[in-house]
């Protein structure tokens, strides 16, 4: 299923066999916890973006870091590409299998290895679920800030290999903000340990440099995160405006009267239809976007943002303002908007959730081209997003039974990502680029930027085994791919490889 030139080009091939690595991998793990008949491998197939599938050689499921380090020593010595796996929930097909390659999946790492409240921190193991980490912590007064939508199934370490958000990271950041410490192994199985236990850590930034690395560097073993007090109070506003636009504007005003809500997300009609129809959040049907804007703190905090956030509103046009007026009011409205993904799947058998982040001042001009596009590539598209940080999550429908519909469907995602760039944006915001936008990074960087991903590549991952043909094209590719800059004469590095 898929395009086959959307999948990277499988270059690299191991130097021993299916039948010896699966000999020297059972050698070091339990006979349940590998895989490689077919059957076995069908579930592996694909992430969150099930439109691209494949089947690797074998399934690895470790129990212990051991484990992952002995499997990872078999794969350098064997030159067997390896993609590492979490819960399966991610949107970018960074878990794609490599046909030629081991799937190494760690959801039996699952472990909260320590939880303290004093120093309000927690370790956990990469397979424990974003959801889990509050519910732990609960006892505590204590929550993890971080809530992607799947939080209920997404593990933290697929958030640190993402950089994942969720609604509140306008307040409280991205992964990235909200991690202290992680444990890697490396390709040739060496164990390293980076960020510590304090504010801040000697050096440069390498805690960063993990995040959000998509499986390249390393497969990431323990993270500590840090927890927050949870808040006294919350209350959420919905507003309905009869106008996308006005809905866009309605944002950049909230964030230029100096306000900063806990989450800011706005839905388009198609979006709000579609939750209705599956959840019944409440939300009103004849509006053309909603607004979602939620306070938290104490109690005299929240009053005096939520009635400032309400003059906003007002003034920028809604049609409609309801405030929450108990926790399970408040919830509900939030379950819409968490649930606006599978609602939306419930009305044509496929979707591409995009995500591109745009300056929020480009909000109802992108929403009003993206619009547009809709007669252009005759697709539906419904938007849903974190409308605080300009973070879009485009819904483009479609049928992936028909070959036309799916090739006009990555039409479409790639025009929404590219008008991203065209507008001072970024092609992501927290999916991570896996194989959906690769061709994308060929619009966003120029072949100085490329080179430098590709010589911090090989500073980690000399023979290119990590999750090989993701997030990083080739200069070949983005020739192909006819960003043709990459041949303007621009430094290049001809003694690095290319992965």
């Amino acid at each position: 299923m898929g395009k086959p030139e959307h999948f990277p080009s499988e270059t690299i091939k191991p130097v021993i066999s299916k039948a010896e690595l699966v000999r020297r991998v059972s050698a070091v793990l339990p006979a349940e916890s590998l895989l490689y008949d077919e059957e076995e491998l069908k579930p592996y197939e694909c992430d969150g973006l099930s439109a691209y599938r494949k089947l690797p050689l074998a399934v690895a499921l470790p129990e212990t870091e051991d484990q992952i380090r002995a499997v990872l020593k078999i794969c350098h010595e064997g030159r067997v590409p390896v993609v590492f796996r979490g819960a399966g929930t991610g949107l970018s097909g960074g878990a794609l299998p490599y046909e030629h390659g081991l799937l190494l999946g760690l959801s039996k790492l699952k472990r909260i290895l320590e939880i303290d409240p004093v120093a309000r921190m927690a370790r956990v193991q990469p397979g424990v679920r974003n959801a889990a980490i509050s519910e732990a912590a609960a006892q505590y007064g204590l929550y993890y800030a971080p809530d992607p939508s799947s939080q209920i199934a997404c593990s933290i370490g697929g958030n640190v290999a993402e950089n994942s958000g969720g609604v509140h990271c306008l307040k409280y950041g991205l992964t990235v903000n909200n991690i202290m410490k992680v444990r890697f192994v490396t390709i040739d199985g060496e164990l390293l340990e980076i960020g510590g236990d304090g504010l801040d850590a000697p050096g440069y930034d390498l805690l960063a440099l993990i995040t959000g690395s998509e499986g390249l560097l390393g497969v990431v073993t323990e993270i500590t995160v840090k927890l927050l007090p949870s808040p006294v109070k919350a209350q959420v506003v919905l507003a309905a405006f009869d106008d996308v636009g006005k809905a866009g504007q309605a944002v950049a005003d909230i964030i230029a009267a100096r306000i900063i809500p806990a989450g800011l997300e706005m839905m388009d009609k198609k979006a709000t239809g579609a939750v209705e129809q599956f959840i019944g959040a409440g939300y009103p049907l004849d509006a053309e976007a909603i607004l979602l804007c939620e306070s938290d703190g104490s109690e005299e905090e929240v009053e005096s943002e939520i009635a400032r956030i309400t003059e906003v509103l007002k003034a920028a046009g809604a049609t409609q303002i309801r405030v929450s007026q108990n926790e399970a009011e408040r919830l509900k409205l939030w379950a819409g908007r968490k649930s606006a993904f599978p609602a939306v799947g419930r009305i044509l058998p496929d979707y591409f959730c995009l995500d591109g982040t745009i300056p929020r001042k480009q909000l109802a001009n992108v929403l009003k081209r993206i619009g547009e596009m809709q007669d252009t590539f005759n697709l539906q598209c419904a938007n849903v997003f974190h409308a605080g940080d300009g973070n879009l999550h485009p819904l483009v429908m479609f049928d992936a039974n028909d070959d036309d519909q799916l090739h006009r469907a990555e039409q479409y995602g790639a025009a929404i990502l590219e008008l991203c760039v065209e507008v001072g944006g970024t092609i992501t915001g927290e999916h991570g680029v896996g194989i959906e936008k690769i061709n994308q990074m060929c619009v966003q960087f120029r072949t100085p930027e490329l080179n430098t991903f590709h010589s911090i590549k090989h500073a980690f991952d000399e023979h290119g085994l990590l999750n090989p043909g993701k997030a990083v094209p080739t200069l070949q590719r983005c020739a192909e791919f006819g960003a043709m800059h990459v041949h303007r004469g621009e430094e290049k590095f001809p003694d690095l490889p290319r992965f």
